[in-house]
């Protein structure tokens, strides 16, 4: 079980749901994806475990630049995070293989009034291995309270491509919910596989105490996206040399980049009033990276997601 008791901003949360407690069948979700090559050099889902409420079906081979790519999509048969779920996620991408893992839908935070919503992430990447995580993005609803802790393992000729996007809140539901949730708190960190640490980045974000809408934090946007690459320093420069930040007042849209510390890789941030936009620009950076990595672009979106 996740267990994120500990950290001091979740503190005022800590009451048990009247409904379900924490921990019940159904709130305690658990996956592990393992890939790797076969015999005939394929990248294969070799390893699947999960347990209610995620769900995730066989890989797919649908990449149009990227036949050989195994595709999956993770599900939750759950509906929206609720008070007291706890999920954990872990995947492995074994030496030499690749795979592209995305959710079926945006994650939907319901309204909590008890307790909170967790999720713990491991990401292990091997020797010339290659991931691309690019869910949809998460949306809180009014009081939410979620916490989530993501570790990537990489080792340094390998590359990971790890997304998130965060909206601010159901923008168009009644009259807009945007930063009206209680407490969001990210933290990432990446570590090579011999433990030697590399960066770690954490943000809470906590409407009620201070507002987001200022500058140096979301100011006037509404969807936050927060893009992580580890990659060998080599690449990383090919990447960085091809991507330039930019303010797009017309389009209100804004993109920064930076490299991690202790040559990890990049770094990068981009703002903008709706997902869609925000998501194509993260596509972009993506088929950037892979260009360089694989030598090959990603394909469009479908036009349904």
């Amino acid at each position: 079980m996740v267990d994120f008791s500990e950290a001091k901003e979740m503190a005022p949360f800590l009451q048990e749901p009247k409904a379900m407690y924490v921990g019940a069948p159904g709130k305690t979700g658990f996956l592990f994806m393992g890939f790797e090559l076969d015999k005939k050099g394929k990248s294969i889902m070799r390893n699947l475990d999960r347990r209610a409420p995620l769900i995730v079906q066989q890989e797919l081979y649908f990449d149009a630049e990227m036949p050989e790519m195994p595709c999956v999509y993770i599900l939750s048969s759950g509906g929206p995070n609720v008070d007291g779920d706890r999920y954990e996620q872990n995947i492995t991408v074994r030496k030499d293989a690749y795979a592209f893992v995305s959710t079926g839908a945006a994650t939907k935070l319901a309204e909590m009034k008890y307790n909170y919503s967790g999720l713990k992430q491991h990401f292990i990447v091997e020797d010339n291995a290659y991931l691309e995580f690019l869910p949809e993005p998460l949306i809180p609803c009014r009081n939410t309270r979620f916490i989530s802790h993501t570790l990537l393992t990489v080792a340094p000729t390998a590359t990971v491509f790890y997304a998130e996007i965060f909206m601010g809140g159901r923008k168009h539901y009644d009259k807009g919910e945007a930063f009206e949730y209680d407490v969001i708190s990210v933290c990432s960190q990446g570590e090579r596989p011999d433990g030697e640490r590399l960066y770690r980045e954490k943000f809470i974000v906590r409407p009620n105490l201070q507002t987001p809408r200022i500058l140096g934090i979301m100011d006037k946007y509404d969807v936050f996206a927060n893009v992580i690459v580890m990659t060998p320093p080599d690449k990383a420069e090919l990447i960085y040399s091809q991507i330039m930040p930019y303010i797009d007042n017309d389009q209100k849209l804004a993109l920064g980049i930076t490299h991690l510390p202790n040559n990890a890789g990049l770094l990068v941030k981009v703002l903008g009033m709706e997902p869609g936009p925000v998501k194509n620009i993260v596509r972009e950076f993506c088929s950037t990276v892979r260009q360089v990595i694989k030598g090959k672009p990603l394909p469009k979106e479908f036009p349904w997601r």
